[in-house]
């Protein structure tokens, strides 16, 4: 990573802190305050393996680099670096993509930033994230996003914001299939697709149960009418999702679109593609917001907010490639020996 501070009076390059913070958020770091106590407390020897020589930098010094770190270059060389250790999916990489405010700073200048996230179906690792650009919306940030993905013979899944004719467009020249989802907020084509004879279309249905809940999952699929109007749209879906939580039942449809041809994504392989990518939200979104308290962050400063989700974002991903499925488990673990980080 390029160092944007000068040169006279650093005494810990840009590459070491950015280590060391990865290691202090692995041990549960959630402010400057915890980076610079961690790294107090670390062993010297722990340090030097992360590339810190000498004595430990201050809570001061991770605070002033974070601010100012480029946080596009960032982003894109962790996405990079997790790209090479993909899993694939039956031959295919899946990506779930959405955005998420870093609602802690909201009082900083230019607002609270909202960041978009590519992750895996497979491993639930981030892949890649972009800003939104003030006084704009997520649409231009996940095509911007899809320039850093590799995505040809990839799959990626976007929610009803993103049901755009240009997105498509987009994502089938680059050689991707698409998964986009329609709902009431666009009412032309949920009422076209609703009207269309999925009383007389089998269902695959699936039911699972947990935590006190039943969820039914029945999805429809047929061939995709030529008025769809994206391109290469090859079928469409009925998804009906029924979820009794201590008697109570809640009935959700959803209508789908998607250029993956049956042969390549029958009824229970779209269905799945679809749970996958609601999975981003506790995969990703609930694990920022309620392990790492990302909504109450005092990080306001700069580019530091960002820095930090992406530092939070590179620790989720390390403890999935290492096993750990429940991360606040994961992070209590490497807490408890500074060490540990290191492997």
């Amino acid at each position: 990573m390029p160092d944007p501070r000068k040169r006279r009076g650093v005494r810990h390059g840009c590459a070491a802190l950015l280590a060391v913070g990865v290691a202090a958020v692995l041990g549960g770091a959630k402010s400057f305050t915890a980076i610079g106590e961690w790294t107090a407390d670390a062993d010297p020897v722990v340090l030097a393996e992360l590339g810190m020589l000498g004595a430990a930098a201050t809570e001061s010094t991770f605070r002033r680099l974070f601010a100012m770190v480029d946080a596009d270059e960032l982003d894109q060389r962790l996405g990079a670096w997790a790209a090479t250790r993909e899993a694939i999916v039956e031959g295919r990489r899946v990506y779930a993509i959405d955005g998420k405010t870093v609602r802690g700073a909201k009082h900083a200048p230019g607002g609270a930033p909202h960041l978009v996230a590519a992750l895996t179906h497979a491993q639930g690792s981030v892949i890649g994230q972009v800003a939104v650009a003030a006084k704009s919306n997520e649409i231009p940030a996940v095509r911007d996003l899809f320039k850093h993905l590799q995505l040809t013979g990839a799959v990626v899944t976007l929610d009803a914001m993103h049901t755009q004719t240009d997105t498509a467009e987009q994502l089938t020249a680059a050689g991707a299939d698409y998964v986009l989802t329609v709902k009431p907020n666009q009412p032309g084509l949920h009422a076209r697709l609703k009207a269309l004879p999925w009383k007389n279309i089998p269902a695959h249905t699936t039911t699972t149960t947990g935590h006190g809940r039943r969820t039914t999952r029945s999805i429809k699929v047929i061939d995709a009418p030529a008025w769809t109007g994206f391109t290469r749209a090859t079928q469409v879906a009925q998804l009906r999702r029924t979820r009794t939580v201590k008697g109570k039942k809640t009935i959700e449809v959803v209508y789908l679109i998607t250029s993956a041809t049956h042969q390549a994504a029958p009824p229970a392989t779209l269905a799945a593609w679809i749970r996958g990518h609601w999975h981003i939200e506790n995969r990703l979104h609930w694990v920022r917001d309620v392990t790492f308290d990302e909504d109450r962050s005092q990080v306001r400063t700069g580019h530091a907010p960002r820095t930090m989700a992406s530092l939070r974002n590179l620790a989720i991903t390390l403890l999935r490639h290492a096993g750990w499925n429940n991360i606040a488990a994961g992070l209590r673990h490497h807490a408890r020996d500074h060490k540990r980080v290191l492997s």
